[in-house]
């Protein structure tokens, strides 16, 4: 079998990143330049001062990795690039970057789905097995997706308003955490008790859709009725039970999920995926299951980078699935359709 390489490129919010994957499990290379430092001073990304950043920094970015890599263009097989969902200015930089590689060098233009690219996060870890459901939970999203084979993604449930790392940072302005506040309101839950009872929206019944704006409303309104009482409030308790309640929700639902839809995997991704809280209620929760393998990625792959979406743009180069030179960036790109609509 010819080796496959594909460069991956993601600039679908703060990280300009660049990686090369060979034959869709191995990291040749994978580079990743944070904005955090920059954005922190805001509390949160600045579209407009992300997408400067990204245009200042994708070029060095790109070439470092095919340095590490230690290949020339031509021996690609195809540019990957994330063509949505995300700030539509951020990625622009990087549709235009991958479209100008792919035409200069006769390169395939392989689009990819921010969402699918953090699932087959996974598959640089072990080989997936289908079917499969994997529990997607991030800033801007929190799903529930089943898999039944490659490509193949079906929504079974999805947040109906906050994202569960969209109400982990809001909670973190509420306990006046820096940015970004998830992993501070992991490390803070660690340290205290859940002592507060806060509310769980487990929806009507047999629902695999998400809510935590009413939980975010009561960390918010137990902080201002104790201070109107006079009355202190531990912060690593609050933190600790906003963390149960958020973790109880997901790993429930998905192990509900998972027995209904007889699924062989389990599959962590987005960033929340990080979340030590998370991982560890996942990981004991799948271990009374039988016959149900659990994988969650590295930290490293968690967070935003572009081995994810070389690693899914390998599948999709596999499929046959192309862009061409008039592939425009989608903030809006839906992961069930995103196929169909794509493909020449």
């Amino acid at each position: 079998m010819n080796e496959q390489y594909i460069l991956g490129i993601e600039t679908s919010c703060d990280e300009t990143a660049a990686a090369v994957i060979k034959n869709g499990k191995e990291i040749v290379s994978n580079v990743v330049a944070s904005q955090i430092d920059t954005h922190k001073r805001f509390g949160g990304v600045v579209p407009e001062i992300a997408s400067r950043h990204h245009v200042e920094q994708i070029t060095m970015v790109i070439e470092e990795a095919m340095n590490n890599a230690g290949i020339e263009f031509s021996r690609l097989s195809g540019v990957a690039v994330t063509a949505g969902p995300g700030l539509v200015g951020a990625l622009l930089i990087g549709v235009e970057a991958a479209k100008s590689i792919a035409f200069a060098h006769s390169l395939p233009l392989i689009p990819v789905h921010h969402i699918a690219g953090h699932i087959y996060a996974n598959r640089l870890v072990t080989e997936l097995q289908f079917p499969l459901l994997s529990l997607v939970v991030s800033g801007g999203h929190t799903e529930l997706i089943y898999m039944k084979e490659h490509g193949h993604f079906e929504v079974i449930g999805e947040t109906r308003d906050d994202a569960a790392g969209e109400a982990y940072d809001k909670v973190a302005r509420v306990l006046h955490c820096p940015y970004p506040g998830g992993p501070h309101i992991d490390r803070m839950a660690s340290e205290g008790e859940a002592t507060i009872n806060l509310p769980r929206a487990w929806l009507e019944e047999g629902s695999y859709d998400f809510s935590f704006s009413g939980l975010k409303s009561a960390v918010i309104n137990t902080v201002h009725n104790a201070k109107q009482r006079g009355e202190t409030i531990k912060p690593e308790n609050l933190a600790a039970s906003f963390q149960e309640s958020v973790v109880e929700v997901l790993v429930e639902k998905t192990i509900r999920a998972a027995k209904e839809y007889n699924v062989k995997q389990i599959l962590l991704a987005g960033g929340v995926a990080a979340n030590n809280g998370l991982r560890t209620a996942l990981r004991k929760a799948v271990a009374e299951l039988e016959n149900i393998e659990l994988i969650i990625p590295p930290l490293k792959l968690c967070t935003d980078n572009a081995a994810m979406i070389a690693a899914a743009g390998s599948v999709f180069y596999e499929k046959g699935i192309r862009a061409d030179l008039t592939l425009n960036a989608n903030p809006g790109l839906d992961l069930e359709s995103f196929n169909s609509k794509l493909i020449n």
